[in-house]
């Protein structure tokens, strides 16, 4: 007797060999039917014996394709119509798409293998690809995922290409960028006005690396800027001409066997950056590398993910390149060719562009296998735009994220897709960045802007929150910047209803009592809300936000509290005028704010440890006071009380101004700060989790990005039974705040509707 059935998948299960999978997969069980694309995924009919069938769903979820994830499976029996084979049918589309983005994918080692192959039609192609891997997201038009909605469309396939498209046994069967030299895009070399193409754009690109010279390649999602990152002058002159003072470079190298020359590279670090999103990995230096971190003891490192990359280093290119987004400081990366050329022409000395169009721009991916696993410091290429959760909502939301390290989230069908990294909203281009990154969201998406409810940050300042309040949307809520870095580390987990300690740690964000804040603690869950219950001792900060462009500045408000201090502008410390200038602003009250921000008092304690300068990039003086901790490891903690609701810093600074009065090594004052704020903050968790009747604590925010202070934590936190919860799928940093807004404005929607409903009945 012929059962049949049909079967919805959901997840990421479109442009990774899903459909030739499920083919395959038919005929191996002998099952007729069909297979199609659709907008909320793949769905599959299947008709034949009942065995059959359930041991085809036994293997679809035990031997999928390594890139696809399944999320959801529904199987539902249907009747039999009588199908005498089964087919691939054309992709469908009959509501709006749910269906999960695959990221792109590194190049695959049977790719690799015919593109050193000198008998394969792809020999040296740059743009061989399979279903297994090459691009995805930053090809991707629209939806669903078919070559007609790609920026392949431009190439129509030749015959050699046909044949294996539609080849059911052939590994690029339904490949929707497939490509060869005959009938695809290529790459080709510009110095000057001259232009070279095929190997020889390969080997004089290489000659120039080996020459000290800048190049401007295009990647998957963008340009990168290359140099030989063994080469002082050619670094040094990238930044230079790049306007980079002092942030690190990421690096690029040929193998793991050279990363294991260059960094310490435990197994939890070398899974992160070998898994198949190839992510910047950031692990303690064994080497220097003069330029490339400055006052760092971490390189940031990647392997190589597309064919090209691998054909440079097959070439002789410099085992170890810097490889950094192609743009000027603070701008996001160029990946249109004309914005290429033009905007770098007074940094690099030569272009290799690739002639296939990228959909969106795309930044490199940053992560750490750090102490509490690994975290995400950066989501881009290899992450986005996979969902990160499914929140228990039917409206879409549009969540615009924060100013600093901004992203943003899009709900659809409760699936919350969170966007790759835009960058800091104070540049125009960044701004405008964001911009197209919601309109290309809601577009692929098909969500009208009218049916949103959209979150933003509470600041009314942010240029997030101006331009959120000026689209059309259904609903628009205000979420505060600390309670939604909470929750999105619940989001992630999906505990909606868990009650924790949440602690937000950053360098500042918009309070509701109109202050600064960013050292708070705060009890609840993302359905019931989250309420304050402690904070850092409040302090003075002279300027505002510019205050943390100048650790001098931001101390000023921190050191008035403290008694006893010696003369700053003395030795050791030697501060310079403009701190007297903050103190006298202060004393007068003039363009003075309140703040609780952990951030900033890290500043403080820089400023006393020797960093008196102005910051050259967000976060630098923080880096910077935990660089110079790992100098040593001997260190008893300063004292850091939780006193009335108040986490008090008086006694912190001032055991770390005495210590540097008396001369005490930096090293050891810094090891005792980063000591002295994880023990503070243990004791504070142990006293609230048992206060208000739990045992987990939720750790994010920017200063969360501090291992050694994670190090220190565990330390503590593991034999005391408190759970620590920390970011894993977005950034700690504001890079992660949209998910969180996400996440409470769907509950605060619930909320108010339940309450709406209340009303009506009890009218």
């Amino acid at each position: 007797m012929t059962s049949a059935c049909d079967i919805r998948v959901r997840g990421v299960v479109q442009g990774v060999g899903f459909r030739p999978f499920v083919f395959r997969l038919a005929q191996a069980n002998k099952l007729n039917g069909w297979v199609l694309n659709d907008e909320e995924g793949v769905e599959i009919h299947l008709e034949g014996s009942g065995s059959a069938l359930w041991e085809f769903v036994r293997s679809l979820v035990a031997e999928h394709p390594p890139a696809a994830t399944i999320h959801a499976i529904d199987v539902a029996a249907t009747q039999a119509i009588g199908l005498s084979e089964f087919t691939i049918r054309d992709s469908r589309l009959r509501g709006r798409p749910s269906v999960r983005m695959s990221p792109d994918l590194p190049v695959c080692s049977a790719c690799l293998e015919e593109l050193f192959d000198s008998k394969n039609p792809r020999y040296h192609y740059p743009y061989i690809n399979c279903t297994n891997c090459g691009p995805r997201y930053s090809v991707i038009l629209s939806l669903p995922y078919d070559r007609c909605n790609t920026t392949m469309r431009e190439w129509p396939l030749d015959g050699f290409c046909s044949g294996q498209y539609n080849d059911v046994t052939d590994r690029r069967f339904h490949a929707e960028p497939v490509a060869c030299p005959s009938c695809g895009p290529h790459y080709f070399l510009r110095i000057g006005d001259d232009i070279f193409g095929g190997d020889e754009s390969i080997g004089s690109t290489v000659a120039l690396l080996g020459e000290g010279r800048i190049v401007a390649m295009k990647g998957l999602g963008g340009y990168h800027l290359a140099c030989d990152a063994r080469n002082p002058a050619a670094v040094r002159s990238l930044r230079e001409r790049k306007f980079r003072k002092e942030k690190p470079f990421a690096l690029m190298v040929k193998s793991v066997e050279v990363a294991r020359e260059l960094v310490d590279l435990p197994p939890e670090a070398e899974s992160l950056m070998t898994s198949s999103a190839r992510p910047i990995v950031l692990a303690r230096a064994k080497v220097q590398l003069d330029y490339v971190s400055p006052e760092n003891d971490e390189l940031g490192l990647m392997l190589p993910y597309t064919p090209l990359h691998h054909l440079l280093f097959a070439a002789g290119a410099p085992d170890v390149l810097v490889l950094t987004s192609a743009n000027r400081s603070s701008e996001p990366i160029a990946y249109r060719d004309e914005e290429a050329t033009e905007g770098l022409a007074g940094i690099a000395d030569a272009f290799l562009i690739g002639v296939r169009p990228i959909a969106r721009r795309v930044d490199d991916s940053v992560a750490r296998a750090g102490s509490f696993g690994p975290t995400i410091l950066r989501r881009a290429r290899g992450y986005t735009p996979a969902a990160v959760t499914a929140i228990p909502t039917k409206k879409s939301i549009l969540a615009v994220g924060a100013d600093l390290k901004n992203a943003v989230t899009l709900v659809v069908n409760g699936q919350a897709n969170v966007s790759q990294h835009i960058g800091d909203l104070d540049q125009y281009e960044s701004f405008q960045a964001f911009r197209e990154t919601i309109a290309d969201l809601t577009s692929m998406y098909d969500v009208p802007l009218q049916e949103l409810i959209v979150a933003r940050d509470a600041h009314p300042q942010y240029v997030s929150s101006l331009h959120a309040l000026e689209l059309p949307s259904a609903e628009s809520c205000a979420i505060q910047h600390h309670r939604a870095h909470v929750a999105s580390v619940l989001a992630e987990r999906a505990a909606w209803d868990k009650t924790v300690l949440g602690v937000s740690f950053d360098g500042t964000g918009f309070g509701d009592d109109g202050t600064f804040w960013g050292g708070e603690f705060f009890v609840g869950s993302i359905a019931e809300g989250f309420n304050r219950m402690a904070h850092l001792r409040p302090a003075a900060l002279a300027g505002g936000d510019a205050a943390a462009h100048h650790p001098v500045q931001a101390a000023a408000g921190f050191l008035l509290q403290v008694d006893g201090l010696p003369d700053l502008s003395g030795e050791p410390f030697y501060f310079p005028e403009r701190y007297a200038k903050s103190l006298e602003l202060i004393r007068k009250g003039l363009r003075t704010f309140t703040t609780t921000s952990v951030g900033r008092l890290f500043d403080a304690a820089a400023a006393l440890l020797g960093f008196t300068r102005e910051v050259t990039f967000e976060g630098q003086a923080a880096m910077w006071v935990e660089y110079l901790a790992r100098k040593t490891t001997l260190a008893q903690p300063y004292e850091f009380p939780l006193r009335a609701g108040e986490l008090d810093f008086r006694p912190l600074l001032e055991a770390l101004a005495m210590d540097r009065r008396r001369g005490k090594d930096p090293a050891v004052c810094a090891r005792a700060f980063q000591g002295g704020i994880a023990k503070g903050l243990f004791d504070a968790l142990k006293v609230l989790c048992e206060t208000y009747g739990t045992n987990v604590a939720v750790l994010s925010g920017g200063v969360f990005q501090n291992e050694l202070l994670l190090q220190d934590l565990k330390s503590l936190t593991a034999p005391a039974h408190v759970d620590v919860w920390t970011n894993r799928s977005v950034p700690p940093n504001d890079g992660g705040i949209s998910l969180g807004q996400a996440a409470l404005a769907a509950f605060t929607h619930l909320n108010k509707v339940h309450c709406r409903y209340a009303s009506t009945r009890s009218q």
